[in-house]
């Protein structure tokens, strides 16, 4: 069975350095908020040309507090694409601000013609998911957000070291919010995030909300939470992230066999355009038959995952919001079509032959 993804095989690759760096972190007796978070946070930054990185516990909080820091809360709106994952939306709605949906486009981001149409005088922000791994348009985000003196947030949980125009994802906006959940190409052993800002009162805020309100213990200076990354995940985070660029060229090799092998009519590869640098969270086909290509390939031993079935906007949590089947129709066609097949760092050349002849002899 080739599993639609296999943590293990990533670990594997660097095991003694994984296990050394562990080790090192249990042996310190310090575990939250020490140097193994304060080194990572540097080099993360570093990474994506940032000036600051805040580590905390997940993507979601990420997105939380981003939208916290930037003082967005209720009676505000947020410009969001219609087909993300529901921890996007959720990342406005639990600061009780309305998420405002929108149309994709053919590269499964945000459409800009249809932010620039749902701008109204209560908008404040425009959230924009870098999916499977593709930069979105940001040249013309950016210029919607600058006209329209709104902040630009973007969701970086499935692009770390994506481009557009040789810019990294994350820089573009106001806050760049980042999950490292072990399925990502920067990975924990865990649950953990971050997020990465040139404006150093942003990143203030949020040391500050991350940790109780405080700067300095047993000083609130306003209602936190608990939201830190904790010190095993940081230093296990930095190995993995000192092998990024090895890691994300092994992603775009098994993309591009598989781009130039999948050549079945019933498929529709992904789009990637000439300027973005996609570094292949997941490998995303279309099918119009594609529950009965699930199936196939189940049959054939390849396990498949569908990203995602169910819209926010017609899930059963956003009921509130009035959204109807019929709202976006691209992004309702792309849940009904889209499949994502094995893509991890140490899939193999055999299995990846495998999956490319059996998707090729589906008829």
């Amino acid at each position: 069975m080739i599993n639609a993804n296999r943590l293990d095989a990533g670990f594997l690759k660097y095991q003694s350095e994984y296990e050394q760096a562990a080790i090192d972190v249990l042996r310190s007796g310090w575990y939250v908020l020490g140097k193994q978070v304060e080194s990572f946070e540097k080099e993360f930054a570093d990474y994506v040309h940032s000036k600051y990185c805040v580590g905390l516990d997940n993507g979601l909080n990420a997105l939380k507090l981003a939208f916290r820091a930037l003082g967005i809360g209720e009676g505000d709106e947020v410009i969001v694409q219609a087909n993300t994952y529901i921890a996007s939306v959720m990342g406005v709605s639990m600061n009780r601000a309305t998420p405002v949906m929108v149309e994709t486009d053919e590269y499964f981001g945000i459409d800009p013609e249809a932010v620039e149409k749902a701008i109204t005088d209560k908008t404040k922000a425009v959230l924009v998911v870098h999916l499977y791994g593709h930069t979105c348009r940001m040249d013309a985000i950016t210029d919607i957000c600058k006209r329209h003196n709104l902040k630009l947030v973007e969701d970086c949980a499935q692009s770390h070291g994506s481009t557009f125009d040789g810019q990294i994802s994350g820089t573009f906006g106001d806050i760049g919010c980042f999950s490292f959940y072990p399925t990502k190409n920067l990975g924990a052993f865990g649950d953990a995030g971050a997020i990465v800002t040139d404006d150093e009162e942003l990143a203030k805020k949020i040391r500050i909300l991350r940790n109780y309100g405080s700067q300095k213990r047993y000083y609130n200076e306003v209602v936190g939470e608990n939201s830190r990354l904790d010190e095993m995940q940081a230093a296990l985070l930095r190995v993995k992230l000192s092998h990024m660029d090895e890691l994300n060229e092994e992603r775009a090799e098994i993309a591009k066999r598989y781009n130039e092998g999948i050549k079945n009519p019933l498929i529709t590869l992904p789009p990637v355009s000439d300027r973005v640098k996609c570094v292949w969270h997941q490998y995303v086909i279309r099918c119009d038959r594609r529950d009965e290509l699930a199936e196939y390939l189940k049959d054939k031993g390849i396990g498949t995952i569908i990203h995602y079935p169910i819209p926010p906007h017609l899930s059963q949590a956003y009921e509130y919001l009035g959204y109807k089947k019929g709202d976006f129709p691209l992004t309702e066609k792309y849940a009904d079509t889209v499949l994502s097949i094995p893509i991890f760092n140490g899939l193999t050349r055999e299995d990846q032959d495998m999956i490319i002849d059996t998707i090729n002899n589906y008829r």
